[in-house]
């Protein structure tokens, strides 16, 4: 399976030091350069940074932009926009995005969106977490001041609970 990733579920996956989660969970893991940017070069000092630039199995692709369209007239910042721009592009299995208008913009574009619980769901699902590492692992995300609402952590629970559902 193949997946575009965006810089917040990286962030957050490596604050929780569950990054690694993504090379266990899919073949192809791919930022566009904007991602890179963002986390490793502008972020340097920052969560995450480190973890991503010494994670070789995840793969950086340039973006040909469509047009001149600045990303924040679509109310997008830079890596959003090439998350969606490059998942058009490769058409991956899905697209790792949290925040709410960009996964908003992915599904009218067409893509499967998925956020960083989500992940942490796979995770659990596919046996590589248990049910109380995936607890811990959102309790964690709370702590570092990750916003998750009371119906997500619900249903995470309900998820965690039944399975096979």
């Amino acid at each position: 399976m193949k997946i575009v990733v965006n810089s917040t579920p990286l962030i957050a996956l490596s604050l929780i030091n569950q990054l690694e989660l993504l090379n266990q969970l899919f073949d192809q893991i791919i930022i566009p350069a904007a991602v890179y940017q963002e986390v490793v070069i502008s972020g340097a000092s920052k969560p995450g940074a480190i973890e991503l630039n010494n994670a070789s199995w995840i793969q950086v692709q340039s973006v040909t932009p469509l047009s001149n369209i600045e990303p924040l007239l679509l109310g997008l910042d830079r890596g959003e926009l090439e998350v969606i721009l490059l998942a058009i592009s490769i058409k991956p299995n899905w697209v790792i995005i949290d925040e709410k208008l960009a996964r908003r913009v992915a599904k009218v574009m067409g893509l499967s969106v998925k956020g960083t619980v989500g992940i942490l769901l796979a995770g659990f699902h596919a046996g590589y977490m248990s049910k109380q590492e995936t607890l811990d692992s959102l309790q964690q995300l709370i702590d570092y001041g990750i916003r998750l609402n009371s119906q997500i952590i619900s249903w995470v629970k309900s998820e965690l609970d039944n399975p096979e559902s």
